[in-house]
């Protein structure tokens, strides 16, 4: 629950608000867009930090203020008019995103279980990829009812009612403190240590695995997060009504699902790596399928792009997992994230300044297409380098 609202208000809902905000406060499409560039780089530079406090002091305090700041900012966010105070708010929405969603999350988990993680994994996925289905239709008619500012004001509120209470309330540091191992075990009956666990993080930043997967999914994070900023606009330039682009947005969510169900049965068929690549070319299929004229082509986005996102969620977390283990998961998980930040931070920015050049969305697309299929060559090499390590 609280990693779909977290998702649903702090990253997918930022869509929604930029023609509003740009109409009443005159702001350009790259301008407004380069704040949500902002979040991204100052949640990519928090992460390591965020990883190695979970790995010692576990979740619980630092979701905890993380939700507290993120209502209090989304609520500023709806009272500001000047872009530079945009900018900072921005900056502290980064710094929640990065104390508060997925890297924090999947540390938890992998504390938690070891025989259990993939279903554990897919289970919080498969609830949380319904963020963008939820709030980018809920923001889109708070919008409409109330204005913008009035529908942060709302979305506030549910982040403050619906995150911080099971963050400060529930979370606990590790199974240890309870009694237990892993997966709910008594402590006689937990599972061995994993290989990778010998892994640390000094370690790992030398191996080319760690580098080859950082970069497949820092091209597939920019391709990701250039669409979630931009998606409502672009398919308004495509055509579309603007119900029409909502619901073909928040469609994506469900596909989100329906790739994580897929992913688990094709898990013990396929090798990681090659079930990676595969998916990382179905993203770049998707997005070439909104270069034709109005039409089907937007659900096949959709439905590919939904199920593409979804399955690369838990494949990150499993190759993390499978290759460097549990015990330094977080501090490991946290220096691929600032690697993929460094990447993905361009992607709002950069796409609206290609927009506004080409007066169009179509050389974004093939820019996107074009990144998800170095991902796929990128993830590839990592299963060589995976095979050769130690």
């Amino acid at each position: 629950m609280t990693q779909t609202v977290g998702f649903g208000v702090l990253y997918y809902a930022f869509s929604v608000f930029l023609e509003p905000m740009e109409r009443e406060l005159g702001w350009s499409r790259a301008a407004s867009a380069g704040a949500f560039s902002l979040a991204l780089l100052v949640s990519g530079l928090a992460a390591p930090f965020c990883g190695r406090w979970v790995d010692r002091h576990g979740a619980r305090a630092l979701m905890s203020l993380g939700s507290a700041l993120g209502a209090l900012l989304v609520f500023a966010w709806s009272l500001v008019s000047s872009l530079p105070l945009f900018y900072l708010i921005q900056a502290g929405l980064g710094l929640v995103m990065a104390a508060t969603l997925y890297d924090v999350a999947f540390t938890v988990l992998a504390v938690w279980f070891r025989r259990r993680q993939h279903g554990a994994m897919l289970v919080v996925t498969l609830v949380a990829g319904l963020a963008s289905t939820i709030f980018v239709p809920t923001a889109t008619l708070l919008e409409a009812q109330l204005g913008w500012r009035g529908a942060l004001q709302v979305l506030a509120l549910l982040l403050a009612l619906l995150s911080l209470p099971p963050h400060a309330l529930l979370l606990r540091r590790r199974p240890e403190d309870l009694g237990l191992s892993p997966d709910g075990l008594p402590l006689a009956e937990g599972p061995e240590r994993e290989p990778g666990d010998l892994i640390g993080p000094r370690q790992a930043l030398r191996q080319g695995a760690f580098w080859w997967l950082s970069a497949a999914f820092a091209l597939s994070r920019f391709t990701v997060v250039a669409v979630a900023a931009h998606s409502v606009p672009l398919l308004l330039e495509r055509g579309y009504s603007s119900a029409l682009a909502a619901a073909a947005v928040g469609s994506i969510g469900l596909m989100q699902v329906a790739g994580r169900l897929v992913y688990t049965p094709a898990l013990a068929r396929v090798p990681l790596g090659a079930l990676a690549c595969a998916t990382f070319a179905l993203q770049a299929l998707a997005l070439l399928a909104l270069l034709g004229p109005p039409g089907l082509g937007v659900w096949l986005f959709a439905g590919l792009f939904g199920l593409t996102n979804g399955a690369l969620t838990l494949l990150r977390a499993a190759l993390v997992a499978a290759h460097f283990g549990s015990r330094h998961y977080g501090a490991i998980n946290g220096n691929m994230a600032l690697v993929i930040a460094l990447v993905q931070t361009g992607a709002p920015l950069g796409a609206g300044l290609l927009h506004d050049a080409a007066r169009s969305y179509t050389p974004v697309l093939w820019l996107l297409a074009a990144a998800s299929l170095l991902a796929a060559l990128a993830v590839l090499r990592s299963t060589t380098e995976v095979a050769r390590a130690p």
